[in-house]
């Protein structure tokens, strides 16, 4: 009867003061990380953020809460890397070719036909020449990557007029990063680098402000690249392979047993979004058919000659594309 009075009173205490238990599950939280990106909730990357949230919450008993927040609702990548350079308690999934604002080296991992795909990425990634441009980002500039390893796809054009060589992007307004090797390499195949915000293209192609834009499938699929562009062509000019990058600042507030839990779980989520990113591009594929896009693959023979003025543009790139080489064994 006691037992039964007892869980009478506890029931009352939580339906009107549902605050108590929450309050008492946030006592606990000594340390938050937001993370954020511009993909939507059906990216795998958003999947590998949810990964990285629930692991890192259970192995460190709730004591580091990840929120993640897709959709661009803590900024566009930009906005969001300089929130991190600050020192706010923010992890972006941000690119090389951003980053190399700070470290140009690192940019090389965004130029143009560097890599064939993840698995070249990752020994590139991984070796020793590039943990020194990682090391250097932390060391002077604040930026922590967590992990290196969250493959996105290669990126194609969306256009509304067929793309068979470089000559057919000449006049064209295609939307990029605001990120130099980027906006050289679409100069080089003869378009009109225009930079906006991921959330902008959509409109920006409905109302004519850009001609098109370049993007990898999930991206495409997330925001309905097929309702305002018809043609698809499939260049793979980018393979994009993104880090996840936090405060070196906020990082070092950690004990060091949980700034192992993050490095670790980082790789592993960006892992787990690799594969979803990989196992889903032909069912991306399929769906862009099924609204009555029109996919074609050309000889990227031409694009891949176009793009080579980007190495001698800019200043150390044939360099390092020559230490890529070697490094990857071609």
């Amino acid at each position: 009867m006691k037992m039964k009075k007892a869980l009478s009173i506890l029931a009352i205490l939580l339906l009107f003061c549902p605050t108590l238990v929450f309050s008492q599950t946030k006592a606990k939280v000594k340390y938050r990380l937001n993370v954020g990106m511009v993909a939507t909730e059906t990216d795998p990357l958003y999947k590998g953020a949810i990964e990285f949230k629930k692991n890192v919450e259970a192995r460190t008993n709730g004591e580091i809460a990840i929120g993640v927040y897709p959709n661009s609702l803590l900024g566009d990548t930009k906005d969001m890397q300089e929130q991190v350079k600050a020192g706010a308690n923010i992890a972006v999934i941000t690119d090389a070719a951003r980053l190399a604002e700070s470290v140009p080296a690192i940019g090389i991992l965004g130029a143009p036909y560097i890599v064939e795909g993840p698995e070249e990425a990752k020994k590139l990634t991984t070796s020793a020449l590039f943990r020194g441009w990682t090391d250097e980002l932390a060391d002077k500039y604040d930026y922590r990557v967590l992990s290196f390893n969250w493959y996105q796809g290669a990126r194609h054009f969306w256009t509304n007029k067929p793309i068979t060589v470089p000559a057919d992007l000449k006049g064209l307004r295609i939307r990029i990063p605001g990120a130099t090797v980027w906006q050289a390499t679409i100069k080089a195949m003869g378009a009109e680098p225009t930079a906006l915000g991921w959330a902008e293209v959509y409109p920006g192609i409905q109302q004519k402000v850009i001609d098109g834009t370049e993007a990898q499938h999930p991206a495409s699929s997330g925001i309905r690249m097929y309702e305002v562009c018809k043609y698809l062509t499939k260049t793979s000019h980018f393979q994009l392979v993104t880090p996840l990058v936090c405060s070196e600042s906020w990082f070092n507030t950690l004990p060091v047993n949980y700034q192992a839990i993050l490095l670790e779980e980082a790789l592993k989520a960006g892992d787990f979004a690799t594969r979803l990113t990989v196992d889903g591009l032909a069912a991306n594929e399929a769906e862009f058919r099924s609204k009555g896009v029109i996919i074609t693959e050309p000889d990227v023979a031409p694009f891949r000659k176009a793009c080579e003025a980007v190495y001698d543009q800019i200043p150390g790139y044939r360099d390092l594309k020559n230490q890529v080489n070697k490094i990857l064994g071609k």
